[in-house]
């Protein structure tokens, strides 16, 4: 079943620098029910009409519809890069009780 208010949003983080703090705001905010931060990994990427490699973590961020415009706005306050990676996904489908948390958390 659709849950159109449930999203993740994407973003990327320097393997150098600890995305914790931000994960923890965007929580304590209430702009976020959960932050995952995975592993590091390798990206590629086109930079100034250069192709770039850099080490890299993926951030996971869970979220709903009407928070994602401040849950963005707060994200650029706090990210490192210029233009970071943001991403919205809807979801499709998941547990009620989980879609129902990740609602209740993100209450403003």
């Amino acid at each position: 079943m659709a849950h159109p208010d449930v999203v993740i949003v994407l973003t990327t983080w320097p393997a150098g620098e600890d995305a914790a703090p931000t994960a923890a705001t965007l929580v304590e905010e209430r702009l976020a029910a959960c932050v995952n931060l995975l592993p590091e990994m390798e990206s590629t990427y086109r930079w100034k009409n250069a192709v770039e490699h850099q080490r890299e973590r993926q951030v996971v961020i869970k979220t709903t519809r009407p928070r994602v415009d401040a849950l963005l706005a707060r994200l650029r306050q706090l990210h490192p890069y210029d233009v970071p990676e943001a991403l919205v996904l809807p979801i499709v489908g998941g547990s009620e009780t989980y879609l129902a948390w990740v609602g209740e958390c993100t209450r403003g």
